[in-house]
Order: structure tokens, then sequence, then C-alpha cells
């Protein structure tokens, strides 16, 4: 194995590796009343009071919506050749359901076009988030028949865009949608039943495999259809089996729940086992698993921080250190006997550890769960209170670090026999960050909420330059 790379050591990709940036279209857009767009769940949550940092919504967001075209600019100076975006669903189908609004489709036309003629490839994800609230008001991801609206959207989505969209994505981490959606309901829809988010793990699978077909029904053989996990990396505070049992627990809950049926075909007994007070899971049917157990193209990973933990001397209640915030309600069905601990080392503004070895573990695990299947790291980037300086430059040398030592845990990765085939840093602005309002800045270019000007952050210039030349620049001096 080769030595870990460090500031010194030049880091060089293969040719072909794609390096992207991604943005999810609640997060940016605004204009949420514009051109027959419809409230979604994010919506709905963000003007409920006291369910996001300071009451902000994203009604306004980055003002994505008006400004792509100065966007796309701005991404083709800095030197991408990848754009991972999300469709809001209730743009598109306003109800969740019945007919596209094409003033809605046309936006994203015009996006996709906007990238193609400044030769940035466009990679679509289909669902982050977002649901219609007219969906959810008819019982949401815990209801069988929004998988099935899902897969009549993806081809709506599909038709509209396949002729010029190569790489898709149906999910953007289900186990956030589920869990934190409907068990700790700190993510819209603010539910917090942990029946509700096993239910609705098994039908975002189910969207999953459904949306898959759909968008192969319609779409040119060439393309590539994906789905992008936030697989934990679990890790046991120590070998005793109580602790080892504990980390299985949250395995299974966090990624066997999802990697399991769509990469094999079932979900894993000991999940069975773990819930079984909670769920008989009668609500799988007969022809679900085969119809989730879709052959991919490729899988997206995202990542940020490793999840450490033990068997709990006692039951929990209140908060935990799980890293998804606070909440008096647990994302973790039928894992009161869990304890979770925070991981040691550097943090970022949201309280993770940064840990690249995490990223590499991921990758290689990843590569003997679905042997020969391309992946790429579609999320990955850190929080920082990142402040303009008096010349209004923004410098910020702690993201440019850990930027450098996370590609270089992919390209080990790569030298260890992983098919990684591009990076997408989140994110490529700084945004609307769900329950934390705009507190905390995850984007290489610095928005200025007032004015919304644009300015990219050292971080930026750093990734352009790797972009550019296919090898990491130095981490410069602080």
């Amino acid at each position: 194995m080769p030595e870990p790379a460090t500031p010194a050591t030049p880091v060089t990709f293969p040719p072909a590796f794609l390096w992207g940036a991604a943005t999810s279209a609640y997060q940016i857009e605004g204009a949420v009343r514009e051109d027959g767009r419809t409230p979604s769940i994010w919506d709905t949550f963000s003007h409920t009071p006291g369910k996001t940092a300071g009451g902000e919504t994203g009604d306004i967001a980055v003002d994505h919506y008006h400004r792509f075209r100065d966007d796309v600019a701005l991404m083709a100076e800095l030197g991408l050749s990848a754009y991972r975006f999300s469709i809001s669903w209730s743009r598109v189908q306003p109800t969740g359901r019945g007919p596209a609004v094409q003033r809605g489709l046309d936006f994203y036309r015009n996006l996709v076009d906007e990238l193609l003629s400044h030769g940035i490839k466009p990679a679509v994800t289909l669902y982050h988030w977002d649901l219609p609230q007219e969906l959810e008001d008819a019982g949401g991801w815990p209801e069988r028949d929004t998988a099935y609206r899902f897969a009549e959207y993806a081809q709506i989505v599909g038709e509209a865009l396949g002729d010029r969209v190569e790489q898709w994505i149906t999910l953007n981490e289900p186990w956030c949608s589920a869990f934190l959606g409907y068990g700790s309901g700190v993510h819209a829809p603010g539910r917090t039943d942990p029946l509700a988010s096993l239910k609705a793990a098994h039908h975002l699978n189910l969207a999953h495999g459904l949306g898959t077909s759909a968008l192969r029904s319609v779409m040119p053989a060439r393309n590539s259809v994906a789905l992008s996990l936030n697989s934990s990396v679990v890790r046991p505070v120590s070998q005793d089996p109580a602790d080892l049992a504990a980390a299985r627990k949250i395995d299974d809950l966090a990624n066997g729940v999802f990697h399991g049926p769509i990469l094999h075909g079932a979900y894993p007994e000991s999940l069975f086992s773990a819930t079984e007070l909670i769920t008989d899971w009668a609500y799988v049917q007969d022809g679900d698993l085969a119809a989730i157990n879709q052959p991919l193209d490729a899988l997206g990973l995202n990542y940020y921080t490793p999840t450490l933990v033990s068997a709990a001397d006692t039951e929990l209640s209140g908060p935990r250190a799980d890293g998804h915030g606070a909440s008096e309600h647990s994302p973790w069905p039928g894992a009161d006997d869990v304890e979770f601990h925070q991981t040691p080392g550097e943090r970022t503004e949201m309280g993770w550890s940064i840990d690249p070895s995490g990223l590499h573990e991921l990758i290689m695990r990843y590569t003997r769960e679905a042997p020969g299947l391309p992946l790429y790291i579609t999320e990955n980037g850190a929080a920082y209170d990142d402040k303009p300086d008096p010349d209004g430059r923004v410098h910020d040398p702690e993201r440019i670090s850990y930027l450098h030592g996370h590609l270089a845990a992919v390209r080990r990765a790569v030298t260890d026999g992983a098919d990684v085939r591009g990076y997408y840093l989140w994110s490529l602005l700084d945004n609307f960050e769900w329950a934390y309002g705009y507190e905390k800045r995850f984007g290489a270019v610095y928005v200025d909420y007032t004015t919304l000007a644009r300015t990219p952050k050292s971080s930026a210039l750093w990734y352009a330059q790797a972009a550019r030349t296919g090898t990491l620049p130095p981490v410069p001096e602080v």
C-alpha cells in the first residue's frame, strides 16, 4: 500500500477523471412561487416556526433560478468538467402526479443547454429531499403509492432531458429522507414515527427501482443510472462483542437497509431482528425486491465524517451525538441500546471530525460490495466560518486542507484498485443548509446573502487548478 499523501506529495489523477461540484434545487434555486411551482415539504417545514435556524427559508436561497447563466459561466471559469444538480419535483409536476408544467421543465432544459455549451457534463439528481407537499399530505414516503408517483415523475424528466444528459441519479441520501424526515423529525416533513421511517426507507428503495426502470424505458442505452448513498463508516469504540454488535446494528440501519436490496436483492436478516419490535416488514410485497434490485451503471457515495458507536450502559434519552442534529427522537429505530460518541480529531463548523481515512475505507468497502461497479464521490466537503477580508477576498485554507486530504484518499483508493471516476465537491455555492438555515457555509464560492454577489474563495481557485491539471496543488501555509 502506498504511503498516504502529504501536502508536499504530488497526487495525479487519471485523465478522464471528472472534476465536479454539486448543489440541490431547494438550497439554491429560490423562485419558489414562479412558473407553476408549488410547495414542497421543505417549503412547509422551513415556514414552520422553530424548525430552521432563525426561521430561515429557501424562498430566495441564492436565486440560482434567475442567475443560472452567470453561475454556469463561473463553473466554466473554475474549470469544472461536471456539475451535479437536482430537479425540483414540484416545479416540474406541481401536485406530484399528472402532466408536467413545461415552464418548469424549460428551466432545466435551459440549464442543461447552458452547461453543455460550456463543455460541462450535467449530472441530474431526480430527488434531493423536496417531496411535493400534496404527496406528503397523501401520506408521503411511508405510503407505497409515492414510489409509483416517483416513477412517473422520473419518466417525465427522462423524456425531457435524456437526449442530452447522460448521468442520472435517482435519489440523494435516502437515509436522510427516511430517518431524519420521519424518525428524528429534524428534516422535512418533521415526523417522529419509527415505523413510518422504516416504511419510508422501503418505499424509497422501491422508488429507486421503479424510477430506474422508468428512466431506462425512455432514454438512450448509453445513459448511466445511479443513486447516491450517504453510507456511514461505522466504527466500534472497542472490539468488545457488545460494541461490535452495536456497530453492526447501526451499519444495518445506515447502510444495509439500502445497499442490501439495491445491490444484493435482500435486506439483511440482522436488520429484521433489530427492528422486530417496531415492524414485521409486511409492507415488503412479493416482487418488490426484484423491482428494487435493478442493475446499476454507477454508484454515488457521499462522505463527510465517520460514526463511532458502542453498546449503551443504559437506555438513552435526549439528544445523541450522532452528527445529525439534536432531537429527543432517534433517527435509529430499534437502536436504543446503542450509544454514539464524538469522533476524535479536528472539526468543521458542523462539529464533524475530519477523517479522510474514512473516505478511503468507504470506497474500498463498496469496491468489495459491488465489484466492477464504477464509483463517483457525489458529495464531499466542509463548512467553515468564511468571511471576506477588507479587500473582499475570502481565504479558507482549512477547506483547502480538507479537500487535499480527501482527494488524496480518493486517489489512494484508485491505486488500491477502486474504479472511482469522478468527484463532486459539496458545494459549488454557499446556500440554504436545511435546518441550519444560512449559518453553515459549505460553498467553494462565497455568497453575500444581502446582495447575492458570488466570490470564489481561495479553495475554489485551488480546486480549479486541480481540475485543470489533474494534480493536487500543495496546501498553502496558513
